[in-house]
């Protein structure tokens, strides 16, 4: 058995996006900085050590929250991890990501402008998960 439970709150470090897989199901993606406090041993002073984490929420609530999840907003958001790898220019690349399945906000933010936009990108909707 395997345990894959993903629990983390964090800053965003940029606005929320969302994308189109082709059958025009919603993707919204977005990054959560968390802060580690770790004491520097040479200084004795405690300092900040960041942890960048790309995060993907499917469905219908992906174009609903997009207006809200702007970056420099804090939220909680418990999720699963997925890797994925691909291959781009002869070169091997891989990726470690959080699915979430729930978010939670902890602080208010201005929400973006209302704005219609139509899918700037297709996304292949075979997702290795």
């Amino acid at each position: 058995m395997s345990i894959n439970c993903v629990n983390i709150s964090g800053n965003l470090t940029r606005d929320a996006e969302v994308k189109y897989t082709t059958t025009g199901s919603p993707i919204l993606s977005f990054g959560i900085a968390i802060n580690d406090r770790v004491k520097n041993s040479q200084t004795g002073e405690w300092e900040d050590r960041p942890n960048f984490v790309d995060c993907a929420l499917f469905g219908s609530r992906a174009e609903s929250l997009c207006q809200w999840l702007v970056k420099g907003t804090k939220v909680a958001i418990a999720g699963r991890l997925h890797y994925s790898s691909w291959e781009r220019d002869g070169q091997k690349r891989s990726k470690l990501d959080v699915i979430v399945n729930d978010i939670e906000f902890l602080s208010t933010s201005k929400a973006k402008s209302p704005t219609v936009s139509v899918p700037s990108q297709v996304i292949d909707d075979d997702i290795p998960f």
